[in-house]
């Protein structure tokens, strides 16, 4: 239906090829100019000031969860004014051992406005329509947890 490309580009900047110690920094290029510096998460030898796989991972799951509930909202006739979330990937060891990114919970935090606003019920129905419709999280295999955010 539609096709979206990114082009990842690294280079040796160390001496040697260690696995200690061969620098993880790359640069993730877009077509429409965008480049994120990137690197590996600082746990496996990469630069904390860098984003990484796992955390832009868990920002396209969050981006899209949110996207698609903008427009389920607006379909409904809710206006929304502010959409916030606090999102969080778990990294942890599947049941065949390896690594996954297992799972990822979504904490978002909404402002509605005007006379329609949505009960309890229906803002769970809401985040639940988005869940299914959300493409990303229609593609992989983590579990996506949306929490509801703390009362004040």
């Amino acid at each position: 239906m539609s096709e979206h490309k990114a082009r990842i580009y690294w280079e040796r900047a160390t001496q040697d090829f260690n696995i200690r110690s061969y620098n993880r920094d790359h640069e993730v290029r877009f077509d429409n100019g965008v480049v994120i510096q990137s690197s590996a998460a600082p746990d496996f030898n990469g630069n904390p000031q860098l984003n990484n796989p796992e955390d832009l991972f868990v920002a396209s799951v969050s981006s899209c969860h949110m996207l698609t509930f903008l427009a389920v909202a607006s379909l409904k006739k809710f206006t929304v004014d502010r959409y916030s979330d606090k999102a969080v990937g778990l990294l942890e060891k599947g049941e065949s051992g390896k690594l996954v990114m297992n799972r990822i919970v979504l904490r978002p935090e909404i402002v509605f406005s005007g006379e329609l606003q949505p009960t309890s019920a229906e803002l769970a129905a809401l985040h639940e329509k988005a869940h299914h419709g959300c493409f990303i999280a229609n593609s992989i295999n983590s579990e996506v947890i949306v929490e509801k955010p703390e009362s004040p």
